[in-house]
């Protein structure tokens, strides 16, 4: 199992999420809205307020759901972040695998 972590404007988060879901990458996608973020862009500090992304996939699955989400994001460089959790409970892993392969 893995965790993909992403910020995006908050009105591109929902169709990012489902386009993940559509094409069976990902199991499910969280959206935290109203994160403030503050970051360097060109030599200047920049502020927007964006969605987190929280999303969750097999093994298997994780490099191609790292691929499309390169892909579908709106950003030149965006943040994609790829964390595998040292462990979770066993029915939500199998969830997970059956949605993600299904």
């Amino acid at each position: 199992m893995h965790v993909l972590f992403t910020t995006i404007p908050a009105a591109q988060a929902k169709p990012l999420v489902r386009q993940l879901l559509e094409l069976r990458l990902i199991a499910c996608g969280n959206i935290l809205q109203g994160a403030q973020s503050l970051y360097w862009w060109n030599g200047e500090i920049q502020e927007e307020e964006e969605s987190v992304i929280i999303m969750e996939t097999t093994d298997e699955q994780v490099e191609d759901a790292r691929l499309a989400l390169m892909d579908f994001h709106p950003y030149d460089v965006p943040k994609i972040l790829t964390l595998e959790p040292s462990s979770a409970n066993e029915a939500y892993v199998e969830w997970l695998k059956k949605e993600v392969q299904s």
